[in-house]
């Protein structure tokens, strides 16, 4: 048997409405309002999910 870490991905997404002077005022402003819990995402805002592994991790011969 070989040992691999496996990363799992969850992806979740809301649609906020900001208004602002510009569009990197907006993700500044929707930023802080997220820092400040303004927005909570939850299971509802999931919109997938993603699985990778590494190459197998080698156990050394003195290893048990």
């Amino acid at each position: 048997m070989k040992s691999y870490k496996v990363f799992i991905t969850e992806t979740l997404q809301m649609e906020v409405d900001i208004e602002a002077k510009s569009r990197s005022e907006a993700v500044e402003i929707a930023e802080r309002n997220w820092n400040n819990s303004d927005y909570i995402l939850d299971a509802d805002h999931f919109k997938g999910v993603t699985f990778e592994a590494e190459k197998p991790v080698r156990k050394r011969e003195y290893e048990r």
